[in-house]
């Protein structure tokens, strides 16, 4: 039976130093600034414990060298339930976690709330010159960097099966969420103008254990961040950093659709879904066709990502007329099921009806205007500048101006967005850890999304586990923690 599809985005930002001391030229240490000016210094450490990132859904134990965090880097969890830190010379936003696609949408928001005001807080402690991130996935010179998806999934289905449900909707869904860019990297494919995701190039494999060399389409991270027994944890490299909400909605709604269904074992899903000949070979062309005629082979003849999205869409709307949608949020999960047909509608009739709700679409328009009215070759630098601007979370930039104006559509509000960037989620764990850092936060010692753990002044430290997602709630804990005065208090009530 489908569980709750409790949805987290980790984004590593792209970082520059502008005019700075030469010391933040080295993105390691401007993003540990950045960090840093946030926390002011109040920082609840991020625990290692349960950290297995070596370990390969396809094994029982894990193979090759083990993956060794960085420990020694600026890693914190926040009061809204997320976490913070230097990952690979990138700052990275983890989200707390979330019960459905509307929510997932609004805690990335926040995300990027809590880098603007990292960037504003830096500024005051530099002398000269500003740290500015982007939202976005290369650095147009052959490096790539991740915005990963995580989603709860029952341990009890067969990873095999899960390989095979998500590669033809990872390779093709992209259509509607892709970020777009111009040109091609690390790609041996005939050059283009323009293309709809900045990740496609980058993968290199149908399925591995790696993230950041040969990146596979599915990524077999077994890390479940959960009772592991229980869960499994869906960890997704695949896709783009997207600025318009509605391509983050489409994104990771229409992912919930497909896992839950397979965890059902709809025969009218599992039975029937298509299988690539080439899933590496077909991202890249998908990407790289704005026209989306392009046709991939797979054991049904040659099909176009159109096709096969049409397919997964049946299937979902057919599931929500005969299933239980609590797992995918309730009835709200069927506005998902309207905007991700309406959008394949328009992809196919009339494309540009999607600008300031796809991006790459909406990117592309802006970048043939100025092409357009200034005469300019694709190889332009004006033009690469307004590809790597259009990723400027900064409000008053080209997006932030965009959103302002209205041209961007919008699914949370700005006043909704800051209250995210500090409160948590209240129908995740992610309640319980966000409001015990906020009221008790002198008397933890260490977090993580699995435990948080207290001094309260005794010979040991008092660890409370938070391994089932769904528990930690509002419902289940405010009233315990806001009659608690201490930490003390807390932690013997809970039994710990």
């Amino acid at each position: 039976m489908a569980i709750a599809k409790i949805i987290g985005i980790e984004t590593e930002y792209g970082i520059i130093s502008k005019g700075t001391q030469a010391q933040y030229a080295n993105p390691m240490t401007s993003s540990a600034l950045l960090i840093n000016a946030y926390l002011h210094g109040k920082r609840t450490e991020f625990d290692f414990t349960d950290e297995t990132p070596a370990n390969d859904a396809r094994m029982s134990t894990p193979t090759g060298s083990p993956i060794f965090p960085e420990t020694h880097l600026v890693n914190s969890m926040l009061t809204n339930g997320a976490r913070y830190y230097v990952d690979h010379a990138h700052p990275e936003y983890a989200s707390p976690e979330v019960s459905n696609a509307l929510s997932a949408v609004l805690f990335d928001r926040a995300g990027e709330h809590i880098l603007l005001q990292s960037m504003t807080e830096a500024k005051k402690l530099l002398n000269e010159g500003e740290i500015v991130v982007y939202k976005n996935n290369t650095d147009s010179k052959g490096n790539s960097y991740g915005t990963h998806e995580g989603y709860l999934v029952s341990r009890d289905v067969e990873f095999s099966d899960i390989i095979n449900a998500v590669t033809p909707h990872f390779v093709t869904r992209q259509v509607y969420c892709g970020s777009g860019k111009i040109g091609i990297e690390n790609s041996n494919m005939k050059s283009t103008d323009f293309q709809i995701s900045q990740r496609a190039d980058f993968m290199e494999e149908h399925v591995g254990l790696e993230t950041t060399m040969k990146r596979p389409i599915v990524n077999t991270r077994d890390e479940p961040h959960a009772e592991p027994s229980k869960y499994r944890r869906l960890h997704v490299i695949v896709g783009d950093a997207n600025m318009c909400d509605y391509s983050t909605y489409l994104k990771v709604g229409t992912t919930a659709f497909v896992l839950a269904m397979l965890e059902d074992q709809v025969p009218y899903f599992c039975d029937y879904l298509p299988v690539l000949s080439e899933p590496v070979a077909s991202i890249r062309a998908i990407s790289h066709d704005t026209e989306m005629k392009v046709l991939i082979p797979t054991d049904r003849g040659m099909m176009s990502a159109l096709n096969i999205q049409e397919f997964y869409l049946e299937q979902s709307k057919k599931y929500a007329q005969q299933s239980n949608l609590g797992p995918l949020g309730g009835e709200s999960a069927l506005d998902i099921l309207d905007t991700w047909e309406e959008s394949l509608t328009l992809l196919e009739t009339n494309k540009d009806a999607l600008f300031g709700k796809v991006d790459w679409i909406t990117k592309k328009k802006i970048i043939d205007g100025y092409k357009n009215r200034d005469n300019l070759e694709l190889d332009s630098s004006k033009l690469a500048a307004i590809d790597v601007q259009y990723h400027d979370i900064r409000p008053e930039k080209l997006f932030g101006k965009m959103r302002l104006r209205g041209e961007i559509a919008t699914l949370v509000s700005t006043d909704e967005v800051v209250d995210a960037a500090n409160n948590p989620p209240v129908d995740t764990r992610a309640y319980f850890r966000g409001k015990v850092l906020s009221k008790f936060a002198d008397q933890i010692h260490s977090a993580n999304w699995d435990s948080v753990t207290f001094d309260v002044g005794q010979a040991t430290l008092k660890r409370v586990p938070t391994s089932e997602p769904s528990k930690g709630t509002m419902e289940h804990v405010q009233n315990l923690i806001e009659e608690s005065l201490d930490a003390r208090e807390l932690v013997e009530r809970l039994g710990a």
